[in-house]
């Protein structure tokens, strides 16, 4: 049994982790366009006038305050910390496997 593992699995292992990548890339890009083609074709429709003339203008209400509470902001900054943490260190990993697989052989 040697002391370092294959090429050939470590070439398999890291092919299958692109190709997952790049179907959670594709994923998220296909789940975007999905989200974002209702906003794309959305139309101001006139509504039109009635049988006395044009309908009345309703008064419009604006609403000041509101917002994304604090702990909120803090949620979605700590998801978005770890979600890089953990890509360096997959990426960081992964350079560390080539390096140490190209030196071997």
């Amino acid at each position: 049994m040697p002391a370092y593992p294959s090429r050939r699995r470590t070439h398999l292992t890291t092919t299958r982790l692109r190709r997952i990548t790049a179907a959670l890339a594709a994923l998220a890009g296909a789940l975007l366009a999905w989200a974002a083609a209702p906003a794309a074709s959305a139309a101001i429709i006139p509504i039109p006038d009635g049988p006395y003339g044009p309908a009345p203008a309703s008064p419009v209400q604006v609403i000041a305050a509101g917002g994304m509470p604090g702990w909120q902001i803090t949620v979605i900054a700590l998801a978005a910390a770890l979600a890089a943490a953990a890509t360096a260190v997959f990426l960081d990993r992964a350079r560390a496997g080539r390096r140490s697989a190209s030196a071997i052989g």
